[in-house]
C-alpha cells in the first residue's frame, strides 16, 4: 500500500519554474526531466528547519552527508563506497565536465551510446573533445535497445578514444543495463585503455522487473557521477557526487572541480540529500510504482487512440521513448505542430542524436495521471 499521493496537482506556474514558466499559457509541458510531484515530506521538513535559521552563508559538508551517501548505496544497491572516494559538486552535468577535463586532452574522442542525453554532446565539445557515437540497435527478439558490440569495440580501439561516457540507466531509451552488459563494456574499455565515466543520476528510477547495477561494482576504475536530484525531485538544490577510487585520478578531478568553480554547495543541498537518503525510501518506492502505472497508461492509450505511435519498453527513468516514424517525416516539425495545435510540449528525439533520434519523441511521465491523460487526449484529438 502506497503512502504518498502522486495524484495531487501542484501549481508550479509563477514560481520561476523552467518546466512550466517557459511554456506558453495553456501548454502542458512534458519535456524537461523535472517532476511535478511534491517532494518527500522528510525533505520538506529538513529544508524548512534549515530555512528557519536566518543566515545562509558558505556551507560545510558534515560527516552526516558522507554517511548518508555510503549507507544508501550499501543498503540499496550493495555497493560499498569509501568516504574518501567521494567528491561533491553542484550537479551531475558539472561533474561530467570536470571528469572529462580530468581524463582527456583537447582533440581526443569521447565515446557515447547514441541516442544520448543532450548534455553529453555539449559537455564533451565544451572540453575541446570530439563526440564519437555508437548507435544503439533495436533487438526485436528481446524487445529492447542493445549495444552494437562490434562497433563499440572498433570505436574503443580508435587511438584517439580515451573515455567512454555512459548513461546508466539510459536517457532517453529507458534501458537499465544488466551487470553482464556493464561487464562487457568495462572489459572492452580496459582492453583498449579507455576510461569509463558513468552518469547514474537516474539510478533510483527503475521499473518493476528490473534492477539497477552500479558501474562502480563492475569496474573499480570507473568514475561514477550520481545525485539524489533526479530521483527525489530536488534538482534546484544543486548537489551531486563523484565517486572515484583511484587517488591520482581523484586529485585531477578535484582540481577540475576547483578550476571550474563548482566546489561549493548551497546551505540546502546537503540537508536535502541527508533527508532523502536517510528518511525518504518509501517515497521513492511509491514513486516508481506510480511512474510504472503512468507508463502503462501511455501504452494503453497510444495503442487505442494514437495510430502510428510505438511506445518503447521503459525499464528505468520516467522518460518514455516513443517511435512515431510511421506518422511523421520530420520529428522536430511534428513536435512543433503538437505544441502549436494540441498545446503539449514534447522533446524531438533529434535532440539526443541527429541520426539515432530520428522519428522518436521523448515524453516526461513524472506528472499526475490526470495531467498525462489530458495531454494524451489533446494529442489524439489533434492527430
Amino acid at each position: 500500500m502506497t503512502k504518498y499521493n502522486f495524484d495531487e496537482i501542484v501549481e508550479r506556474r509563477g514560481t520561476g519554474c523552467v518546466k512550466w514558466d517557459e511554456a506558453q499559457e495553456g501548454v502542458i509541458p512534458m519535456w524537461v526531466a523535472d517532476m511535478d510531484f511534491s517532494v518527500a515530506q522528510p525533505i520538506q521538513e529538513a529544508i524548512q528547519h534549515r530555512a528557519a535559521h536566518p543566515v545562509f552563508g558558505y556551507t560545510f559538508v558534515s560527516d552526516d552527508y558522507y554517511e548518508a551517501v555510503v549507507s544508501w548505496f550499501k543498503r540499496r544497491h550493495d555497493w560499498a563506497i569509501a568516504r574518501e572516494h567521494i567528491l561533491y559538486t553542484t550537479g551531475v552535468v558539472p561533474a561530467m565536465s570536470c571528469a572529462i577535463k580530468a581524463l582527456t586532452m583537447p582533440g581526443e574522442k569521447v565515446l557515447i551510446l547514441s541516442p544520448d542525453y543532450n548534455c553529453f554532446f555539449s559537455s564533451v565539445r565544451n572540453n575541446g573533445c570530439e563526440v564519437l557515437e555508437t548507435a544503439l540497435l533495436w533487438n526485436a527478439d528481446n524487445d529492447r535497445f542493445v549495444v552494437d558490440w562490434q562497433d563499440f569495440e572498433a570505436k574503443c580501439a580508435d587511438e584517439k578514444t580515451t573515455a567512454f561516457l555512459l548513461c546508466n540507466p539510459h536517457n532517453p531509451t529507458g534501458r537499465v543495463w544488466t551487470r553482464e552488459e556493464l561487464q562487457q563494456m568495462a572489459d572492452i574499455c580496459q582492453r583498449n585503455g579507455v576510461r569509463v565515466i558513468s552518469d547514474e543520476i537516474h539510478c533510483e528510477l527503475v521499473m518493476p522487473g528490473h534492477r539497477f547495477c552500479p558501474m562502480g561494482t563492475v569496474d573499480k576504475s570507473a568514475v561514477i557521477l550520481n545525485s539524489p536530484s533526479k530521483s527525489f525531485n530536488i534538482a534546484g538544490l544543486q548537489t551531486a557526487n563523484i565517486i572515484c577510487t583511484d587517488a591520482a585520478t581523484r586529485r585531477r578531478i578535484d582540481r577540475a572541480i576547483n578550476i571550474n568553480e563548482v566546489c561549493d554547495l548551497n546551505p540546502f543541498g546537503p540537508v536535502a540529500l541527508i533527508a532523502a537518503y536517510n528518511d525518504s525510501e518509501q517515497w521513492i518506492d511509491d514513486l516508481n510504482q506510480y511512474i510504472w502505472q503512468n507508463y502503462q497508461t501511455l501504452c494503453d492509450f497510444a495503442a487505442r487512440h494514437i495510430p502510428g505511435w510505438k511506445v518503447m519498453p521503459m525499464e528505468g527513468t520516467y522518460l518514455a521513448w516513443v517511435d512515431c516514424s510511421a506518422c511523421c517525416k520530420d520529428v522536430a516539425t511534428y513536435c512543433n505542430d503538437i505544441m502549436n495545435n494540441a498545446k503539449v510540449w514534447l522533446n524531438p528525439g533529434t535532440m539526443y542524436g541527429p541520426e539515432s533520434g530520428k522519428g522518436y519523441v521523448r515524453i516526461n511521465l513524472a506528472c499526475p495521471r490526470s495531467v498525462l491523460l489530458e495531454a494524451l487526449n489533446r494529442i489524439a484529438a489533434h492527430i
